[in-house]
């Protein structure tokens, strides 16, 4: 009851007017910057971050959650008219929507995603709201082992689960976590990475990092990999959904969020995990079988609302623990960060005014981007016809201004350079960027964590496991490890069946 009375006050700080204002700015700058080819939700939070400096927190945040779920409508446009994922998360959408709207069903396409947006946000929205101030709580009890073990998690799932392999996985979070010792020690005062630069002292920004692996480092990939030609465009035409299609598409919708949630709260790489797994669901519940692969619908409105709620998921890791578990919930956390404001479990407490008119605009905001959305289709569709080279020199510009608006200093124009080669260094590699996000932002605190705990236990290892939480995560940590191996050697019998579906004819057949 207490937290339908605190969402009651959030919404009288959404409602107003100044407040609405700026949430219908966040979701038509976010859904303008997503719909662009290469750009997902975490390049357009990290671009547009700059901009909500000079904010109110309130309205700052009011307009970043526009951001944040504009950018994500927007990008399952993207994948969908032009097979091109913003980010991992979009790709099964293309895997579906792109085949639609080369049979000229582009509309019903864009349409189920909409529409399956705002269903998976608004059921993971009321999660959020029902289940975050009960984390919060428990969470004040949580001690420095507890922290670290979950960082560690952190770390190890987000490494597993990412990537064409483990290794590159682990690659690019050691990546990040090199970026995050630069500057002074927290603890010492000791120099670490600056080179003797004073400019360094302070650390490299989390946002001119996220802007460098994803802005800098996709333009740079998709330059060197450019060819001339803007490709054919694809009609959109007006976006509605047929008896059929709403019959096919309303159970996908709820079923979404019902996998997307979990997965988004947890440390376990976003929304790549729950899209995938809502797409086998519909795949295997679906009386269309035939047509996934080729065009079917179901396999864009699961996913789809899936990742939505995800996104609601990730708020509660984020606002109770201060755990970031996508790069979007990084460069979100910076922001806090950017105002003085620490995320965990005191914030429901401190700054309820703020958390509470937050959540509140993302059911403002889910209305708006559907209005925004629907009818809008063929105007982003036209916007899809900008030539690459155009996009990604404004993608360059913009990406330097805000680096420099982040500090004012000249260096921090280079630096994004330098990451951004990393970042291109990093695709041509094959490594995964979250993790190194992950790496950048978790890593000085897991380190703090770490040493606080250390020295509780006057430096013995024994500090690390000595909770009963410490100890089950870190048996999780253990599954996960294992899980590969377990998983050659459970499934028999799909091993001594390969010989028999792989069989040469006999002789003389």
């Amino acid at each position: 009851m207490d937290s339908v009375n605190s969402l009651i006050d959030g919404f009288g700080t959404a409602l107003t007017p100044l407040n609405l204002l700026w949430a219908a700015v966040g979701v038509l700058l976010g859904t303008a910057i997503g719909v662009l080819p290469g750009i997902g939700p975490a390049m357009a939070v990290a671009l547009l971050l700059p901009v909500t400096y000079g904010l109110d927190p309130t309205a700052a945040f009011i307009m970043f959650a526009g951001i944040y779920y504009g950018g994500m409508f927007g990008g399952s446009t993207t994948s969908i008219l032009l097979n091109t994922p913003g980010e991992s998360a979009a790709v099964i959408a293309a895997i579906e929507g792109n085949p639609m709207a080369k049979a000229g069903r582009g509309s019903q396409a864009l349409a189920a995603a909409a529409i399956g947006h705002f269903a998976g946000g608004m059921i993971g929205t009321i999660l959020l709201v029902v289940l975050a101030p009960t984390v919060a709580n428990l969470a004040v009890d949580i001690g420095a082992p507890d922290y670290f073990a979950i960082m560690v998690l952190a770390f190890i799932a987000v490494t597993s689960v990412l990537g064409s392999s483990r290794v590159r996985g682990f690659a690019s979070l050691l990546i990040g976590l090199t970026l995050g010792l630069v500057g002074l020690d927290q603890m010492t005062g000791q120099q670490r990475l600056t080179f003797g630069s004073l400019q360094l002292s302070d650390g490299i920004d989390v946002v001119i990092v996220a802007v460098g692996l994803f802005a800098i480092g996709e333009a740079l990939w998709v330059a060197a990999h450019l060819r001339r030609g803007t490709g054919p465009s694809i009609p959109v035409g007006r976006p509605w959904l047929g008896r059929d299609e709403l019959r096919r598409t309303w159970k996908p919708w709820l079923r979404g969020p019902l996998i997307g949630f979990p997965f988004g709260a947890i440390p376990a790489g976003g929304a790549e995990i729950p899209t995938f797994l809502s797409y086998i669901t519909e795949k295997r519940l679906s009386k269309h079988r035939k047509e996934f692969g080729k065009g079917a619908i179901e396999g864009v409105a699961g996913p789809e609302s899936a990742a939505s709620a995800s996104a609601a998921g990730t708020l509660v890791s984020m606002l109770t623990l201060g755990l970031p578990t996508t790069a979007v919930a990084a460069v979100m956390l910076a922001a806090f960060q950017q105002y003085g404001i620490q995320p965990g479990p005191l914030l429901f407490d401190r700054e309820p005014e703020l958390v509470w008119g937050l959540i509140a605009s993302l059911f403002v905001g889910m209305v708006m981007l559907l209005v925004l959305n629907l009818p809008l289709a063929p105007v982003w569709s036209k916007l899809l016809r900008v030539p690459r080279p155009y996009l990604y020199a404004g993608i360059l510009f913009f990406a330097a201004v805000g680096a420099y608006a982040v500090g004012g200093e000249a260096i921090d124009v280079v630096i994004l350079l330098v990451i951004g080669l990393i970042g291109l260094m990093m695709r041509r590699y094959g490594l995964p960027v979250l993790p190194a996000i992950i790496g950048v932002i978790l890593g000085p605190n897991a380190e703090q964590q770490l040493r606080r705990a250390l020295q509780i236990s006057d430096g013995s290892v024994t500090g690390l496991v000595n909770t009963p939480f410490a100890v089950t995560v870190y048996v999780v940590i253990a599954a996960l490890l294992a899980w590969p191996l377990l998983k050659r050697l459970l499934p028999f019998h799909r091993r001594n069946s390969t010989p028999t579906s792989t069989q040469t004819p006999p002789p003389g057949a």
